[in-house]
């Protein structure tokens, strides 16, 4: 019972974090102004992907960010211009964010000793492998689909790489601040 229990705690609060995530999404793109033309926004979308990952691991941070890409696509809040692209921009990048997941264990166990520094550590630690992998994975379509936009005698990898990261590492930054500042409010058993 106590199983079937936490399998449905686990359903529901993958499908409620990930609604979040892209509401979130949504509104950080209202509010971008289009800054960047061919997608990408500074966001705090990540952040419910972010608790599900230090919650549930690795399974519910990339299954969450999974949906998130996948609400994304459907609901037509993406800029996809081949199968591969939207893949790799929507599915992948979002889907490898809950990698920080790996650092679950050792957050709870910090935080069952009162050890602020360590888990504020494993947090930073989660966030910004999530985010680095989700980088990655722009950085690689922005190569291959997006380097035609890059100036004139300029790489098209120096571009994919400058113009990712002008949205990413401010997202890094705003999202571990965010995660940290909820766990910190947040029940010890919440975590």
């Amino acid at each position: 019972m106590e199983k079937k229990r936490n399998n449905t705690l686990f359903l529901v609060e993958v499908a409620v974090f990930s609604a979040l995530a892209y509401l979130l999404d949504l509104v950080s793109g209202l509010l971008s102004l289009k800054i960047w033309p061919q997608g990408g926004s500074i966001s705090i979308a990540m952040v419910p992907i972010f608790i599900m990952s230090f919650r549930w691991g690795v399974k519910g941070g990339i299954l969450s960010g999974f949906l998130l890409g996948l609400l994304q696509f459907i609901l037509g809040f993406s800029q996809i211009y081949t199968l591969l692209q939207g893949i790799i921009d929507y599915a992948i990048a979002f889907s490898v964010v809950g990698l920080a997941g790996i650092f679950a264990s050792q957050l709870k166990a910090s935080l069952s000793h009162n050890n602020r520094k360590k888990w504020v550590t494993f947090v930073l630690l989660g966030t910004f492998l999530g985010s680095a992998l989700r980088y990655l994975a722009h950085v690689i379509s922005g190569i291959v689909f997006f380097g035609e936009y890059a100036p004139e005698g300029q790489p098209a990898a120096v571009y994919s790489l400058l113009y990712n990261g002008t949205y990413m590492l401010p997202s890094f930054i705003v999202c571990a601040i965010i995660v940290i500042l909820v766990i910190t409010a947040a029940p010890k058993k919440m975590i």
